[in-house]
């Protein structure tokens, strides 16, 4: 699977951005979607996950500031991001999983860099 994020760029402590992500092929097959970040100096974390069709699950700090979703008919992930702060400042990552039993294979796209700053 490969994925392409896009959407990044400079904005103003409380501005939005939307991420999107371009899969190659079916989300609905994938097992596992969403999006992690790594700020400078920092290890990568997640943001949001959907896994197995479940509603989102956030991480506590982006909880109620962010919205992931997803358009299966075009193969997209959204990262919908309000009320950005400094600390959002990272590169954030799209990234999939495929899980049949106890294998794993995870694939990432190419981070897009998000900056908060005044």
């Amino acid at each position: 699977v490969q994925l392409q994020a896009s959407g990044g760029g400079l904005v103003q402590p409380g501005g939005s951005l939307r991420l999107s992500c371009v899969a190659s092929e079916n989300i609905v097959d994938l097992s596992e979607v969403g999006w992690y970040r790594q700020a400078p100096g920092k290890q990568r974390e997640v943001v949001a996950l959907i896994s197995n069709g479940a509603s989102a699950k956030y991480a506590d700090a982006v909880l109620g500031r962010f919205t992931m979703s997803r358009d299966n008919a075009k193969n997209r992930l959204y990262l919908q991001m309000n009320r950005l702060e400094p600390e959002d400042t990272a590169v954030y990552y799209c990234m999939a999983a495929r899980v049949s039993g106890r294998a794993r294979l995870d694939y990432w796209g190419k981070g897009t860099q998000v900056t908060v700053s005044s």
